[in-house]
């Protein structure tokens, strides 16, 4: 009886506040239209985006990977790690061989997105995972001559006990035309450096079609995309290949901080222009996942492979006569080192793979580990 008095009670709900109810409603759902029309707009845009991309189809992933121990899958899991490739690639457009003078490993720690790079000098002595020659040794770059993308993954994994199962390559004209995109970046450049930088700016300015400046001498610049590629060429200054190797990642972080603070209308150039000047067997998704977290992403430390090491001529099958290489000082023990500052595996244990491959290149060079 209580109950039916309350009811009772109740007003009637007025035909304003129907109509006001119904108004809301209305709002809402087309909030939401407009949210999956703008969501389904993005999407399509960043498809015709990844369109432009040179997708390398045929590499699969699978087929350049080593055996590794279970203990140290599950730390590499933890992270996203790319090869990168920069060649030495003066008719443009071929993807597929040539010295890759640039080698990079890109890590993402997929928890806090630091970014690691580092260098593996191109005349690093190392097996060159050739399937159809297993027992050849050479410089790194010329892996990527003999066989492509697929056999220089292939032997990064090898040699460094890494499963690396995608790539990115470029050429000295997707980078001279992001860097003037991007606005240039700014560096330090010595009175040695500028001599080898305007000389270096002849042959680049050739080759990608693009204009430069001569530098007038030492100081502070805003490079262009020529200056940048050229000073990331230089190698007969003090330091030889080893300072080369910095002044690539630095030009490298450098374009990073300013893609980071760019507005849309600089990124969507950017995309438009350099994305089909480069070749890589990352997927739409894998790309887009990536791009996802882009301005999460911050540049950590950077470094040279192999971190102990000597210069020495020893004789090339794979490539003839005898060249003058680096000569890591160990393997095993500078892989030990790589896994340390990329994955924080302090107490890290080389396969013994790798370790045959050390007591292999120090049977051949009689370069051992250093002394302390």
């Amino acid at each position: 009886m209580a109950n039916q008095n309350k009811a009772q009670e109740q007003k009637p709900v007025s035909k304003k506040e129907k109509n006001k109810k119904r108004r809301k409603r209305k709002v809402i759902i087309v909030a939401i239209e407009l949210i999956v029309l703008l969501g389904v707009l993005v999407w399509v845009w960043l498809n015709s985006k990844m369109d432009k991309l040179n997708t390398d189809v045929s590499f699969q992933g699978q087929d350049v990977r080593v055996e590794l121990p279970k203990e140290t899958k599950d730390v590499l899991v933890e992270y996203t790690t790319i090869a990168l490739f920069g060649l030495d690639n003066r008719e443009g457009n071929s993807y597929n061989s040539g010295n890759s003078d640039v080698i990079m490993v890109a890590r993402i720690d997929k928890a806090t997105k630091e970014v690691r790079l580092v260098s593996v000098y191109r005349d690093t002595f190392l097996k060159m995972a050739d399937l159809d020659n297993p027992n050849a040794y050479s410089k790194a770059n010329a892996a990527y001559a003999v066989g492509g993308p697929e056999q220089a993954v292939r032997m990064l994994n090898t040699n460094l006990d890494l499963d690396i199962q995608e790539y990115v390559s470029f050429d000295f004209s997707a980078v001279a035309e992001a860097v003037d995109i991007l606005g240039g970046v700014e560096i330090e450049v010595t009175d040695a450096e500028v001599v080898h930088l305007n000389n270096y700016c002849i042959e680049t300015s050739k080759v990608t079609g693009k204009s430069y400046t001569t530098l007038p001498g030492a100081g502070t610049y805003t490079l262009n995309g020529v200056q940048a590629v050229s000073y990331g060429r230089i190698r007969y200054t003090a330091g030889d290949d080893f300072k080369r190797t910095e002044r690539q990642r630095l030009v490298v972080e450098k374009m990073v901080e300013q893609a980071l603070s760019s507005d849309m209308g600089t990124i969507n150039k950017l995309i438009d222009v350099v994305f089909p000047k480069i070749k890589t067997s990352l997927s739409k998704t894998q790309i887009l996942s990536l791009a996802a977290d882009a301005f999460n992403y911050k540049l950590g430390d950077n470094a040279g492979f192999p971190f102990d090491r000597k210069n020495e001529v020893v004789s090339i099958s794979y490539q003839k006569g005898r060249q003058d290489c680096v000569i890591p000082a160990d393997l095993a023990s500078n892989v030990k080192q790589l896994h340390d500052f990329l994955f924080g595996t302090t107490s890290y244990q080389v396969t013994d793979s790798v370790q045959g491959i050390s007591d292999e290149i120090e049977y051949r060079t009689g370069i051992g580990e250093e002394e302390d």
